[in-house]
């Protein structure tokens, strides 16, 4: 917003004024992140811990509107570009057709009344009475010179009077509305504002005003929203957790999902810390590598299965059902970035020590695989000759590289090996794919353990050309990790203890038996 004194700074109490109209732009700019469904509806596959009870239509009613305004408070806090964005009809839809229709027909009506001679002001003062209403509600109550001066010149009762002894000047008055929109406005509809000024017809400055003003109204309530993340964060995770209990008690077995997610990730780590102990995992060190999980530890390795979701067939858990898109969205990333540092590494390993140090040759490389890997996600997608086509696009940059350096170009048989390994790439079994996408885990699993820490832990050998890439994605993968920690850990604790105490029985009862 402008820094100038006399225009107004949106702040708090600015939000809860919007207009219906904003609310529902609001509510619909973040519907694609939860029309998933609320927590707890997908629940077919899964053993209830209760049986149902009868709800009413008020309960369900009151508990979506909970959970949607417990995700309206999570977007403006985890999306730092959250805005709100005016809501657009489709271009042939029914809706747009009968707006327009009515617009028109208004339009219309209007243009037809100023042309009677006299002219008929009865629209024109309707709307007169709006731009009043608008200009009035960017205000604060600091603004009493703003207010008197809007306040007298769009007296309504005066320019009714005017108007019936013929000496409404309207012109004047859009004058005054224009140059009052100009003090009002962000400076980035100062533009707007100097394009109505060239207008000399007053319908359509009449329309192009309530444009500009809509434009105004989504400028104040994006500052809105900007003005309280600050203070939104430091109260976001309590009201979330708020929330969500209050939809847990409507609906106990909320967590069920959870549990099952957290309880494979349990067996997960007992599993790999007993291969890491002992080949046959038994004896004493079985026991004491199962004894030694910890919540946190668990807690990270559920997180990484995130990574690893079957999005199609098995339901998101519960308390990460509002950032399933997000998860959705990295764990995208991370499988382009597996292919493309695939393809770096045999590709460095084939060319040698002669196009390590060039500058700018990765980058290349990293263009062509994301250039022809778009898309690669969707069901249409031919992995198999999208990868023969980066074969024969890297070939054709390593051996052009080459040449410019000094270096001999590779043979056809050269070529033919490299072409090779990139296709191989496809095979979910590929050796050097696997190796990548552990050494991936691995990073992201050591930045969970230090993410409190400063600095990024130790890039793993062979990921060197990706490096930036990963930290990217790494540093927005924790971030959200641990807002949801935050957020959620007394119920990740309680079942955790449930779950550990349990295994840790089981174990004491096996070593007793040995």
């Amino acid at each position: 917003m402008s820094q100038n004194p006399e225009k107004p700074h949106s702040s708090e109490e600015k939000l809860s004024g919007l207009e219906d109209g904003q609310e529902e732009s609001l509510d619909q700019s973040i519907r694609k992140r939860i029309r998933q469904s609320a927590p707890g509806l997908h629940r077919d596959d899964t053993p209830k811990s209760s049986p149902p009870r009868p709800v009413s239509i008020e309960e369900l009613m009151e508990t979506a509107k909970g959970v949607t305004n417990m995700a309206l408070a999570h977007e403006i806090v985890v999306n730092g570009d959250f805005q709100i964005k005016p809501a657009e009809l489709p271009e042939h839809s029914l809706e747009k057709k009968v707006r327009d229709i009515v617009h028109k027909a208004f339009w219309d009506c209007l243009e037809a009344q100023l042309k009677e001679d006299p002219p008929t002001y009865d629209h024109a003062i309707k709307l007169l009475g709006e731009i009043k209403e608008n200009l009035l509600s960017f205000l604060l109550p600091g603004h009493t010179r703003l207010r008197s001066q809007i306040t007298e010149v769009l007296d309504l009762d005066l320019i009714k009077q005017e108007a019936e002894n013929g000496a409404l000047d309207i012109s004047k008055l859009v004058e005054f509305v224009i140059g009052m929109m100009g003090t009002l406005c962000a400076p980035a509809r100062d533009e707007e504002i100097k394009k109505l000024k060239d207008i000399n017809e007053i319908v359509p400055l009449f329309r192009a005003i309530f444009s500009v003003l809509d434009l105004m109204k989504m400028d104040m309530a994006n500052f809105a929203v900007s003005s309280i993340r600050p203070k939104l964060m430091q109260q976001s995770a309590e009201y979330e957790r708020k929330k969500f209990q209050e939809f847990l008690e409507k609906q106990p077995n909320s967590l069920d999902l959870v549990t099952r997610w957290l309880q494979e990730a349990a067996d997960d780590l007992a599993k790999l810390r007993c291969k890491m102990l002992l080949p046959d995992c038994s004896g004493d060190g079985a026991t004491g590598g199962a004894s030694a999980l910890c919540s946190t530890a668990v807690q990270n390795r559920a997180y990484l299965k995130l990574l690893k979701w079957d999005h199609v067939n098995r339901p998101f858990p519960e308390t990460v059902l509002m950032d399933q898109t997000r998860f959705q969205e990295i764990q995208l990333e991370l499988e382009q970035l597996l292919l493309m540092g695939t393809v770096l590494l045999v590709t460095f390993s084939a060319a040698g020590s002669a196009l390590v140090d060039i500058p700018g040759f990765a980058e290349k490389i990293k263009t062509i695989v994301k250039v022809l890997l778009t898309g690669m996600h969707l069901p249409s997608f031919n992995l198999q000759e999208s990868l023969a086509a980066v074969g024969e696009k890297v070939c054709a940059e390593v051996n052009s590289c080459l040449s410019q350096h000094g270096f001999m170009p590779f043979s056809a048989e050269r070529e033919t090996g490299l072409k090779g390994q990139i296709q191989a790439a496809a095979n979910p079994d590929n050796t050097i794919c696997k190796l990548i996408d552990s050494r991936i885990e691995k990073f992201l699993e050591n930045y969970l353990a230090s993410s409190h820490q400063k600095s990024l832990p130790a890039i793993p050998g062979g990921l060197g050309p990706i490096q930036r890439e990963l930290e990217e994605i790494a540093v927005k993968y924790v971030r959200l990790v641990n807002y949801n920690k935050m957020v959620f850990s007394p119920y990740y604790d309680a079942i955790l203890g449930k779950i550990l105490t349990k295994e840790e029985s089981q174990l004491v009862g096996k070593s007793e038996e040995s």
